[in-house]
């Protein structure tokens, strides 16, 4: 059973609940970033200009179904009004009179922004009577929300039950890309992998392996793959727990895999991880025990800028070291080069991946950048999203 797109749905004069992933960063009420804003407001304007009541659902950090006053969506609001160049006011609340007042004095193509939906606790218990409120303030239901995708949610998955509901624009594009990469790649097909924990990532790695013909790998998974080799990798992030990076190894030695994975022969470290610390290249398996390893080393670069080079898709999901600070970011850089040299197919797997391309300056030159970091690993597993289940076995 497939899902309904937005495109096939006759939106002018019907109030439409539109469900998008506007988490964005604050620092003391001002945004930090707005890619999630930009990349959900092409949806919302062309809602407008159609003649839709557009009534738009959203999250904000995590206060834990209580209001929490620096949680609320209204810089968002100001600044998705800027970019739409629309006055898109704000209900206090996302059920209730204040919701329905708002949304009664609404004219076609105005944009109403309901206030944050964790300010309920019953949104994230996906509460059938919270998810029945919801649906109650539309016409139709747009899950927009890649990001949230993964998540069993009232606004994500459950209002899909009671009310007609299509996929968003975002939503089908960010699932087309994957599912291209995933189904039929252009080869040789490479991911780039870093970030934290293998354990989080055992079964996406366990799929790349079998879906790519190259892997190559940095960060504090690079650091724990090592240490399950045996190499002292000193005070350096990585997992506790290194069965799971042993069992990456141990169905590497048995040869029936499909991927090539490839760890870092080299890396900057240092004492600790500070502005301005003295910083030094070594072999991993020279890394002193009160040092860490904090970025690949510049023949790991050269070396995995080499493999990327060859590639006709790459799939970049993790930084290859601590990025946000300049004595670590020549690594995460070299690969992001690397991938716009190739001219490969790019997906950017959001998250860290995502930030590290928009602080280097990649962002604009990759094919795709994902604004799910989650949802985008458990797709690749090949688990269902509850956003897109639940927009497959929407009410008619």
């Amino acid at each position: 059973m497939s899902e309904r797109r937005l495109a096939d749905a006759d939106v002018r004069g019907k109030r439409v609940l539109v469900r998008e992933d506007l988490n964005v960063p604050l620092d003391g009420g001002h945004i930090t970033d707005d890619t999630r804003i930009l990349a959900a407001a092409p949806t919302l304007r062309g809602l407008s200009d159609r003649g839709a009541k557009v009534i738009v659902l959203s999250h904000l950090g995590r206060p834990d179904g209580k209001v929490v006053e620096g949680l609320s969506l209204a810089p968002v609001a100001s600044r998705l009004g800027d970019i739409l160049d629309l006055r898109v006011k704000l209900a206090t609340d996302c059920v209730g009179p204040a919701a329905e007042s708002a949304i009664d004095a609404m004219n076609d193509g105005d944009v109403l922004m309901l206030e944050n939906v964790r300010f309920h606790k019953e949104e994230e218990a996906n509460d059938p009577g919270f998810a029945k409120q919801l649906a109650a303030l539309g016409d139709l239901y747009v899950n927009d929300a890649f990001g949230t995708a993964h998540r069993a949610h009232a606004s994500t998955a459950g209002i899909a039950a009671y009310i007609p509901s299509y996929m968003g624009p975002l939503m089908a594009r960010e699932l087309d890309v994957l599912d291209s990469i995933l189904a039929d790649p252009h080869r040789p097909f490479v991911a780039v992998l870093g970030g934290a924990k293998v354990a989080d990532k055992i079964a996406v790695i366990e799929r790349l392996l079998e879906l790519c013909d190259q892997i190559v790998v940095g960060g504090g998974m690079a650091n724990t793959l090592l240490a399950a080799e045996g190499i002292d990798v000193g005070k350096s992030l990585r997992d506790a727990d290194l069965g799971p990076a042993g069992a990456v190894l141990a169905k590497l030695k048995t040869g029936h895999v499909k991927a090539h994975l490839h760890l870092p022969s080299d890396a900057v470290v240092a004492v600790e991880l500070k502005e301005g610390v003295d910083t030094h290249f070594a072999e991993v398996s020279k890394v002193a025990p009160d040092e860490m390893i904090l970025d690949i080393g510049p023949t790991t670069a050269e070396h995995y800028r080499g493999i990327i080079l060859h590639a006709k898709t790459v799939l970049w999901n993790g930084p290859m070291g601590v990025f946000e600070n300049d004595a670590f970011a020549a690594g995460t850089e070299a690969v992001g080069q690397a991938i716009v040299d190739s001219g490969a197919m790019s997906v950017v797997g959001g998250g860290d991946s995502a930030a590290a391309a928009h602080q280097l300056g990649f962002a604009a030159k990759m094919t795709h950048i994902s604004t799910g970091g989650g949802a985008t690993l458990e797709y690749i597993e090949g688990r269902d999203l509850p956003g897109v289940t639940a927009l497959r076995n929407s009410a008619q």
